[in-house]
């Protein structure tokens, strides 16, 4: 399963806890995926994927995704 989060128009820290809040909705082992054009987006996901010890499993053209991992 996979769900969208669309965070365009909206910027940091909006898209990283609009995430912070779907990811634990999804099972682990689904995806959230995340519309996001706010350029701070780029280093924001991925490192809150590393702090959070999820999976990043695609990042570009404004879309993030990221797989529940526990």
């Amino acid at each position: 399963m996979n769900v969208d989060v669309d965070c365009r128009g909206l910027l940091c820290p909006l898209p990283v806890i609009k995430l912070a809040k779907t990811l634990p909705t999804v099972a682990v082992g689904d995806t959230v995926t995340v519309l996001a054009d706010d350029p701070a987006a780029a280093t924001d996901i991925p490192a809150w994927c590393r702090m959070r010890s999820q999976e990043l499993v695609s990042a570009g053209e404004n879309q993030y995704v990221v797989r529940r991992v526990s």
